[in-house]
């Protein structure tokens, strides 16, 4: 198998609500955001959603995202995101081991997941049967000291990969 550029999806959440459930083993937290962005690459226009993402108690975000492409050709492409968003922690990690680590990545996490695609347009219609893969980043700005980070002023990047049958060894 082999990964095939398909198109680079650049986000925020406007607005978001969340709530948080403490128990004997920890903090879940529950979230609900609108996404709203744009794509790039074989497939280029205007992107809309819905994520309802839980963060575990290991920090770890598990996506959740259901949303559209409305493309620049006119069609329209139903989306699921399914994957994880790394804990900060684990980031770091694999920043570190992967020689990347920079003052920049310390306000980042990564983001790692799949994707599936639906629409009856016909130029897209090989979307159908394909599955993706989701390489992607939370971009937050670095805050000033006590201040919190808004929400609306992160940014999110996803890197979306056709994964291309090849035959298995005989």
């Amino acid at each position: 198998m082999r990964l095939e550029p398909l198109y680079t999806l650049r986000f925020q959440y406007p607005e978001g609500w969340g709530v948080a459930l403490t128990g004997a083993k920890g903090t879940e937290e529950h979230d609900f955001y609108f996404p709203e962005g744009r794509a790039e690459g074989r497939i280029s226009g205007s992107f809309r959603g819905s994520n309802h993402p839980r963060r575990r108690t290991d920090e770890t975000y598990e996506l959740e995202i259901h949303g559209f492409l409305q493309t620049d050709d006119g069609a329209t492409i139903l989306l699921e995101y399914r994957g994880y968003g790394r804990s900060r922690a684990r980031s770091d990690e694999l920043y570190a081991n992967a020689g990347v680590a920079s003052d920049a990545t310390k306000y980042r996490r990564q983001v790692v997941g799949f994707a599936r695609h639906v629409t009856d347009h016909p130029q897209y219609r090989w979307l159908n049967d394909a599955v993706c893969a989701i390489a992607g980043e939370v971009r937050a700005p670095p805050a000033a000291t006590g201040t919190p980070i808004r929400q609306a002023d992160v940014r999110l990047v996803f890197r979306v990969d056709e994964l291309v049958w090849d035959a298995p060894p005989e």
